[in-house]
């Protein structure tokens, strides 16, 4: 028997998919994977070094696993991920407790590195270049609830805005083959998965490396071809090439989930300038405009970033006027992140936590209001439910509408006095609302 290994993962949903093929690649070699960290011989942590919130969370994690070198079974600890990338060096200096250091572009040589750490006992660091090919048909693992998969259609990214470091940490732009994708999501339908969500740092670029053009609908056509997948959901679609026939394909097909994230930072146009952002207000505003008009019923997600360097009063009262006027269904705010070797972080007029602290919560306030509103006009209607789980010892499930994503949007309370299984849809009627989540009552099952 290999031995037994646990895997830790941090940070975004592309990096619980790199978690999931590194599970698959290390069970395809003959490891044991093991759910608690105590009995663990092997400890691999996939780190985030996003922003400096994620870089705090990631070591501190690395330095709680650590003892269990001490205090555990643990013989190799391996860190993995953006912040191994990034800071392998620096990190191999500081914690010594860690064997092996692991880029984000060779996790797929995991098997192969910890025999041959065991074999050596050796201190090793193993990061390639960010901007390193693609592997395909590398098997998997599921760590989400079984209906359910995020579907990485590319990696890395050419954006490059100004306050982001992910092109450092995970390459240009590489678009997967559509072959390969539909090959995956076939083999995730397969195994029960009924709702794929569609994940890139920019989802709405794929194709343009490898084929010359964007194929992000071509691609949509065919996974909706698959029988057993009854949600597509869409997720990272930058506004600058949001095109009409996306937002065609969105308003006809009935497996692509009427919910759209459109990360858009900010509205002010000199920011979005500083930003590196491809878009203007006014084109954002159009973008949002042609998608309410062709589906009516569509759920816009945004993130925004408060705080950037030499945002002034008046332009953060744009902003916050912005979402005022747009109502977003869904919206996230985070205050903005000095990150080295970034541009932004050269910018002047840098501002302070306590104010970018502010202006994030007086956004929230804002949507909040926005999100009781919008949730008390789905009263009275119906709507498809996904049930996710069950409430111990009540007949009460919690579910999701195609409105909303897992772990980052709200979720439907229902009560039913017929068992429902984890996984099915049921069709529900909507009889009050709080002001990020519903409650409903179950009005028929309609799909296993």
């Amino acid at each position: 028997m290999k031995e037994k290994v646990y895997l830790e993962t941090l940070g975004c949903s592309k990096n619980q998919v790199d978690s999931e093929i590194m599970l698959g690649i290390l069970n395809k070699h003959g490891f044991s994977l093991a759910s608690d960290v105590d009995k663990a011989d092997v400890i691999i942590i996939n780190t985030c070094g996003f922003i400096e919130s994620a870089k705090r969370e990631s070591i501190d994690t690395i330095l709680g696993l650590a003892q269990m070198k001490e205090f555990g079974k643990c013989k190799i600890l391996i860190v993995t991920g953006c912040l191994a990338q990034r800071y392998s060096k620096e990190l191999s200096e500081e914690i010594p407790e860690v064997d092996v250091f692991l880029g984000t572009t060779n996790f797929n040589e995991i098997a192969q590195i910890i025999n041959k750490t065991i074999n050596n006992k050796e201190r090793v660091v193993y990061t390639v270049s960010a901007d390193k090919a693609l592997e395909y048909d590398l098997p998997r693992i599921l760590t989400s609830p079984s209906y359910s998969a995020y579907l990485k259609i590319a990696e890395g990214c050419d954006n490059c805005c100004t306050y982001c470091i992910i092109p450092k940490l995970r390459g240009r732009y590489r678009s997967r083959p559509i072959e390969k994708i539909v090959k995956e999501a076939k083999n995730l339908s397969e195994m029960g998965v009924k709702e794929l969500i569609i994940i890139a740092q920019d989802i709405t670029r794929y194709g343009i490396d490898l084929y010359g053009n964007y194929q992000l609908v071509r691609l949509l056509e065919e996974l909706s071809s698959i029988e057993k997948i009854k949600w597509i959901r869409l997720q990272y679609s930058y506004p600058d090439i949001i095109s009409d026939e996306l937002i065609d394909l969105i308003s006809s097909n009935n497996k692509i989930c009427k919910y759209i994230d459109i990360p858009i930072q900010h509205c002010n146009d000199e920011i979005l300038k500083k930003m590196n952002r491809r878009t203007t207000k006014a084109h954002i505003l159009k973008v949002i405009k042609k998608l309410r008009n062709k589906v009516p019923n569509i759920s816009l997600r945004t993130s925004l970033i408060a705080g950037f360097p030499g945002e002034t009063d008046e332009q953060f009262k744009e902003l916050y006027d912005f979402v005022k006027d747009v109502k977003f269904d869904r919206l996230g705010v985070f205050t903005y992140s000095m990150e080295e070797n970034t541009p932004a972080a050269q910018l002047p007029n840098q501002i302070s936590e306590e104010v970018k602290e502010s202006r994030r919560d007086k956004i929230m306030l804002i949507q909040r209001d926005i999100s009781l509103k919008k949730n008390m006009d789905k009263i009275g209607k119906l709507y498809d439910i996904l049930i996710e789980e069950k409430v111990e010892n009540e007949n009460v499930y919690i579910g999701r509408t195609e409105f909303d994503a897992p772990e980052v949007d709200g979720v439907v309370y229902l009560n039913s006095d017929t068992e429902i299984s984890i996984g099915e849809f049921v069709r529900a009627k909507i009889t009050d609302a709080l002001e990020y989540d519903l409650i409903g009552e179950v009005v028929n099952e309609f799909s296993k």
